[in-house]
């Protein structure tokens, strides 16, 4: 009887202790503003661009230029594939794919489920949970775990057709690894390389992704560039 009531008490404390452990969710995104230069630097982003390269084993290599203006919440989307560029577009209501037809460039309309994606990916390409409140998201802290042999805090953030997982280095306060599942598909990137924009935030510079789909792991290159010049052609129809 004894000690079925000690095993009890200590089942107790460990479940105490894990509980206290547990940190708020804002607590966890407010270590990885300040990890990545602070919440100030983060707030006085109006503007970006990401150069990506994308590399696969068993696919052709393609590049992406991602612009976004986001008081307009506008993003213009190029994949260029051997030499043939695909541009897609978001601005306000309206999104729509420009394809390289020979000589000419032939528009269409994206459906409404791509243009809520590009819509969401406006935030999510930097992170997606900038001004998750004001967006309808909800984030609770899951609680911590060890990845690759670090510890991590893991946050669920929940919105209506995505949900996120996210994983912060306990230590150093970065996300290292983002589970996305959205229309049945989860996609998992994990995040390294961090360095310094000229701007004054970290980034990830290295993202390998891989989905349910496909289940073939893409190694992406990216460059940031914060708040630099923006050419509203670039969301001319």
């Amino acid at each position: 009887m004894k000690r079925s009531l000690k095993v009890l008490t200590m089942l107790l404390l460990i479940s105490v202790a894990s509980h206290a452990q547990k940190l708020p969710a804002d607590s966890i995104f407010a270590k990885y503003y300040q990890a990545t230069g602070g919440k100030a630097l983060w707030d006085g982003i109006k503007s970006y661009n990401l150069k990506r390269g994308y590399t696969a084993a068993s696919a052709a290599p393609y590049d992406a230029n991602i612009t976004v203006s986001i008081p307009d919440q506008s993003m213009s989307k190029t994949k260029t594939i051997m030499k043939r560029s695909f541009v897609y577009t978001v601005k306000g209501n309206q999104g729509w794919l420009k394809v390289p037809i020979g000589q000419k460039i032939d528009v269409k309309d994206l459906s409404q489920a791509e243009q809520q994606n590009m819509r969401m990916e406006i935030y999510s390409s930097l992170v997606p949970f900038i001004d998750y409140k004001n967006r309808q998201l909800i984030a609770t802290t899951v609680g911590t775990e060890t990845l690759n042999g670090v510890q991590v805090n893991q946050v669920e953030l929940q919105g209506q057709g995505v949900k996120y997982n996210l994983y912060f280095d306990a230590k150093t306060g970065l996300l290292v690894r983002q589970k996305e599942t959205q229309a049945g598909v989860e996609t998992t990137t994990d995040f390294s390389d961090y360095a310094k924009s000229a701007y004054g935030i970290l980034y990830p510079t290295k993202l390998v992704e891989i989905n349910t789909v496909d289940k073939k792991p893409v190694t992406i290159r990216s460059t940031a560039t914060i708040n630099g010049p923006v050419s509203m052609e670039l969301f001319k129809r």
